[in-house]
């Protein structure tokens, strides 16, 4: 009796190992970012938000843009909401809420 086969289903494709350039890589740190885009492409700036809790408001100065098309922006949500959980998984939630941050503080 022939041994039957199954079909197989489907494999993922592998990721591409895609080589990249770091020599002119430059970092900058933001706490702060705005969205907005146009019907083609996202645009999102970052800058420091160097105000404190209950101090004049002062301008925040945004010192990058990155512009990207819709799909570039949706597999970047999808890598940082991948980072953004492994993260939780290893360190606990983040809490976003700077109000219940502190109350969350200030009971333990």
């Amino acid at each position: 009796m022939a041994e039957e086969t199954r079909p197989q289903p489907p494999r993922a494709p592998e990721p591409m190992q895609v080589p990249v350039d770091e020599t002119h890589i430059v970092a900058h740190y933001a706490n702060f970012c705005r969205v907005t885009g146009t019907p083609e492409e996202l645009i999102v700036d970052f800058g420091l938000n160097k105000q404190v809790a209950g101090t004049t408001p002062e301008p925040i100065q945004l010192t990058q843009r990155i512009i990207v098309n819709f799909f570039t922006a949706k597999r970047l949500a999808a890598a940082l909401a991948m980072a953004v959980n492994r993260h939780e998984q290893a360190f606990g939630v983040l809490e976003t809420d700077v109000q219940r941050r502190v109350v969350q503080q200030a009971k333990a």
